[in-house]
């Protein structure tokens, strides 16, 4: 379950590393590097949250909810 949790927060996290840099790049200069750092910061957390789903499928703590059909 704190796995779970976790992904929650950190997907949270990615939209709103989106959503500030979505911000600062219709509000600031040409010259600032706020928008490549939230990008940045964005494509970081995705990293990470996309390696926690790795280990904990691998580890059993989420599973699959497929629909098997027989």
């Amino acid at each position: 379950m704190t796995m779970k949790i976790l992904l929650v927060i950190l997907l949270l996290l990615i939209v709103g590393s989106l959503a500030s840099g979505l911000v600062f790049l219709m509000r600031d200069s040409s010259d600032s590097d706020r928008t490549a750092r939230a990008l940045t910061w964005r494509i970081g957390l995705s990293i990470t949250a996309f390696l926690l789903l790795l280990l904990a499928g691998w580890t059993g703590l989420i599973e699959p909810n497929a629909v098997h059909r027989g």
